[in-house]
């Protein structure tokens, strides 16, 4: 399959926002060189501390790296984390028109602890509560003043509780209105609530659990079944499956296609589901063939793999390794 050379110059003109859970991806590096006296466990000699964009927050800063121009719709807390989360987002020239600070949760804070290119623990701080009804109409407010100026939307949702069934429904209605297609990486509480969007991203975990059926990544019968299965349980018009290493199917616009994956050396596989609805997003404004955007999210997304910790794809990595396709 030959991608054509224009598509990312075309993704440099479209607007995309992306509707869900941000955090902060923090990370402690360090070296192990002894074992504490006091348990067990390994001492870590902190050597670096860094902080990241995590969540839709990544998937913004990928949306980014692809040329697009993200805008993020998202709660944070009246914290110093927050504060950190929205520093970030001016040092990578991100929009912060689409962030409301609550008062009611703390900003979702992942601290990952790295030792020796291994991920020895990671912390979480965060709240999972649903929104309550003056975060959802502050959210509210925001969509529908931010929608109709966007090419596509993505719900990138972590079970956060910043994304309600009542906020998905107006905000697909409102982007059915707009004739703007509606792109969905889900985790398990709203996993059902995401009728008539246009792509639904599921991994093979998440489609197991919001399904609750038994399906093996290397059978083909059975991953065909589930998808279209949940394909009609939403009314969506497509589904993009992730199966780690046995690659991707979707079933969209009256296609049904596996794409293998791409022999890597994996690294870190965390932010790459980020990465794949990314491109995928862009790849659906675009009105891409079911096959490319399979193809661009499923080479991207291995692409990510292969460095550790959460990162954004390399826009010209991914243009060279597109060029090999086929």
């Amino acid at each position: 399959m030959v991608v054509p050379a224009d598509i990312f110059q075309s993704f440099t003109k479209l607007n995309v926002l992306i509707i869900g859970d941000v955090m902060l991806d923090s990370y402690i590096w360090g070296s192990v060189e002894r074992i504490s006296p006091e348990a067990p466990v390994p001492i870590i000699n902190v050597k670096k501390r860094d902080h990241r964009l995590g969540g839709a927050a990544n998937v913004a800063l990928n949306v980014h790296a692809l040329g697009a121009k993200p805008v993020l719709c998202a709660l944070i807390g009246d914290d110093d984390d927050g504060k950190k989360l929205v520093q970030r987002l001016h040092e990578k020239n991100l929009s912060v028109d689409g962030i409301i600070v609550s008062t009611e949760r703390p900003t979702t804070v992942k601290t990952r602890i790295i030792a020796s290119h291994q991920h020895v623990v990671r912390v979480d701080d965060e709240s999972d509560k649903v929104t309550s009804s003056n975060e959802q109409e502050q959210l509210w407010k925001r969509i529908e003043k931010l929608l109709p100026q966007s090419d596509v939307v993505i719900f990138e949702d972590y079970d956060k509780g910043v994304l309600s069934t009542a906020l998905i429904e107006k905000a697909v209605d409102l982007a059915l209105k707009h004739n703007i297609p509606t792109v969905v990486d889900p985790k398990k509480r709203n996993f059902l609530s995401y009728q008539r969007v246009t792509l639904f991203k599921p991994n093979l975990k998440e489609l197991r659990e919001g399904l609750k059926v038994e399906v093996e990544a290397g059978n083909q019968s059975q991953v065909e079944s589930a998808v279209t299965l949940l394909k009609n349980k939403l009314n969506a018009e497509g589904v993009m499956l992730t199966l780690s290493e046995h690659g991707v199917f979707i079933d969209f616009q009256q296609q049904k296609i596996k794409i293998p994956a791409h022999a890597r050396e994996i690294a870190d596989v965390s932010g790459a589901g980020d990465t794949v609805v990314s491109i995928a997003a862009l790849c659906v404004a675009l009105k891409l063939s079911p096959e490319l955007i399979a193809e661009l999210s499923n080479l991207g997304g291995g692409l990510v793999c292969q460095h550790v910790g959460v990162v954004p794809i390399d826009r010209e990595e991914l243009i060279q390794e597109s060029r090999m396709l086929g």
